[in-house]
């Protein structure tokens, strides 16, 4: 009996916790609105504001005592903006589809579900439809760590005039995903990349299944559907949209698979405190031309924490780099190391400076 007394007075607190909650949420969305009021034009170009996002996240991580663990800070609270943020205008969200693609899940990361998503058939499409104006931001994958650059989005960098505007990092959880009870498959759909991916799993429980490649994850569900007898390799999302099972979970090879994505947009991001900036150059053809192109990051004390070679299509043997570095384009050291890697190249361009992924 007093089991059930103080499990009442719980109950009654948390309905008072809840109502405080209520008010504190409309109180949030209220001042988001004033603050609307005072910016210079009320499209999603200026509600969203990523250095502001993130400098918020970043104190309440700071402030957070438990028992919520930090993610789960982060994500309550992205959503709990993305909301606010939609009581002045819902930025358009151009992504890779269909429904359930890993960059769908990106894409909800960083911008919540209060957005006007845009599913497209292609990478080229996101950059296309940006570029003209369709949409206010779009997501791309651009490196996993397990099979490296995404080339399509590294080739296309080159030429947009696109600023990246974020990253997100997103864990890969792999799932073999079917119909019920489809213990012998014919077929093993999936985008090359999750293939990849899962190549020991599939070697050892699959050795003798045929692998096709297709454009999405997404897609291969979607073939499923059509082809009860094959099965996909997604994400578990994707099975819910599809109406399908999960076969098996965590298939990937690699328990810590993580797949980066872009946030671009038209316009600059200014300094959040906690800033990486994206370059992409091509070193002269002369001696130690590489060490000198970079050397300036080391004299003013710029960590590099990502490069990347690529071919430059200009001529043979000659090579792209794209770099990450930490700090932003606005810092002193930062604007004067770029200054003196800018001379020594014989191409350079910045493409973007942006939060850091928490």
């Amino acid at each position: 009996m007093t089991d059930s007394k103080n499990i009442e007075n719980l109950r009654r607190e948390i309905d008072q916790l809840d109502d405080n909650l209520l008010a504190l949420l409309n109180e949030r969305a209220s001042a988001a609105i004033k603050v609307g009021e005072e910016k210079p034009g009320q499209d999603a170009n200026v509600v969203y504001r990523p250095e502001r996002e993130a400098q918020i996240l970043q104190r309440l991580q700071r402030a957070n005592n438990g028992p919520l663990d930090p993610e789960a800070v982060e994500r309550l609270f992205r959503e709990i903006i993305s909301v606010c943020r939609a009581t002045e205008a819902k930025p358009s969200i151009a992504t890779l589809g269909p429904i359930g693609t890993y960059s769908e899940l990106a894409t909800r990361k960083q911008f919540g579900f209060e957005i006007d998503i845009k599913l497209t058939s292609s990478i080229e499409e996101v950059f296309r439809l940006v570029e003209a104006d369709h949409c206010n931001f779009g997501v791309v994958p651009v490196e996993n760590s397990a099979e490296g650059g995404i080339h399509l989005t590294l080739d296309r960098l080159l030429t947009t005039p696109l600023k990246i505007c974020g990253e997100v990092d997103l864990r890969i959880k792999h799932c073999l995903i079917g119909s019920a009870g489809n213990t012998s498959p014919t077929k093993v759909l999936a985008h090359q990349q999750a293939l990849a991916q899962c190549r020991q799993w599939l070697d050892v429980n699959l050795p003798s299944i045929e692998r096709v490649a297709c454009a999405s994850n997404s897609d291969a569900v979607r073939l499923v559907l059509e082809t009860p007898t094959c099965v996909a390799i997604a994400a578990g999302e994707a099975a819910d949209a599809f109406g399908l099972q999960i076969l098996q979970a965590d298939i990937e090879d690699q328990p810590g698979n993580t797949t980066r994505f872009l946030a671009l947009g038209r316009h600059a991001v200014q300094p959040s405190g906690r800033d990486k900036t994206s370059l992409v150059m091509s070193a002269q053809e002369r001696p130690g031309a590489l060490h000198t192109l970079l050397a300036p990051l080391s004299d003013h004390n710029i960590n590099m924490t990502r490069v990347e070679s690529r071919p430059s299509r200009t001529g043979l043997w000659e090579y792209m780099f794209f770099i990450d570095i930490e700090g932003h384009v606005q810092n002193s050291n930062v604007e004067n190391a770029l200054s003196q890697m800018k001379s020594n190249a014989a191409m350079f361009k910045v493409l973007g400076s942006y939060p850091r992924s928490i």
